[in-house]
């Protein structure tokens, strides 16, 4: 792969597994020096076997424990981070999770852990980024932007999804935080957009697919007639943490296979 993002610095959150390590994997080789942020101490070996693969092909990068939707952590994972390499250059703003209930017994813990987690979880590792992108600014041997950042949406940014108020709610919330600071900060060269992946194979939603049956109903919803891989993301990712996409800013990339098409109506519905 072409080191589009040769010297530059990324945190990558929630990286342990999944979307954010397939994402940590790509701008590895790409010439990123990543971290790979994991956030309770049960995930750190998953983490550092995410690491040992990238410095297995030559990748750099450490592994770091923050729960993002804690304001201490994050600041001091920041902090960490920018004493150990100096800046950051890119942040993939990726954790996330999932506390699925009907809406009628959705307890209160429920929708502010998934809140907490994916939507001021962003918020506060956002504000630290665009923090030391003001104080550096443009660095041009490294990039046209002071900074980028991409926020990890989903496809429910867009379709509400009954049964998981919580999480499609942090989704509609992402997209109006990206598109807010984008607007914002672009003024100063600061690029802030999203990715909205599909059904992507991970272990999140693994039940979605592990059968020949299961997804065979998956594909139902996906006109392209496959479901995502990691690796579709991580190339998205990429392509928006480089200057191939400088003048990208604001953006949702649906990375889907054509979900947010609404398949169902594909014959007058």
């Amino acid at each position: 792969m072409e080191k589009k993002l040769q010297g530059q610095i990324a945190i990558i959150t929630g990286a342990s597994s999944g979307i954010g390590a397939g994402v940590s994997k790509a701008l590895a080789a790409a010439g990123a020096t990543v971290v790979v942020n994991y956030p309770v101490e049960a995930a750190k070996a998953a983490a550092e076997a995410v690491m040992e693969e990238i410095k297995s092909s030559a990748g750099l990068g450490i592994t770091y424990q923050c729960d993002v939707s804690k304001e201490g952590e994050v600041q001091k994972m920041f902090a960490d981070v920018i004493a150990q390499f100096g800046t950051v250059d890119i942040l993939v703003n990726n954790a996330g999770l999932q506390r699925d209930s009907p809406f009628q017994d959705m307890t209160l813990e429920q929708w502010n852990t998934v809140l907490g987690v994916n939507l001021t979880g962003q918020f506060l590792c956002a504000r630290e980024a665009i923090r030391e992108f003001l104080k550096r600014g443009v660095v041009p041997e490294k990039s046209k932007a002071a900074g980028k950042i991409i926020c990890m949406s989903s496809v429910h940014e867009v379709i509400p999804w009954g049964g998981h108020a919580n999480y499609a709610t942090s989704k509609g919330g992402i997209m109006q935080l990206m598109k807010s600071i984008a607007q914002e900060f672009a003024p100063y060269k600061i690029r802030v957009n999203s990715i909205g992946p599909g059904a992507i194979k991970t272990p999140i939603n693994h039940t979605a697919w592990e059968t020949p049956a299961a997804e065979k109903k998956l594909l139902e919803l996906i006109p392209y007639n496959r479901v995502g891989v990691v690796e579709d993301i991580g190339a998205a990712a990429v392509w928006l943490a480089s200057d191939d996409s400088d003048y990208v800013t604001g953006i949702t990339l649906f990375v889907d296979g054509g979900m947010t098409l609404y398949p169902g109506f594909s014959t007058n519905g």
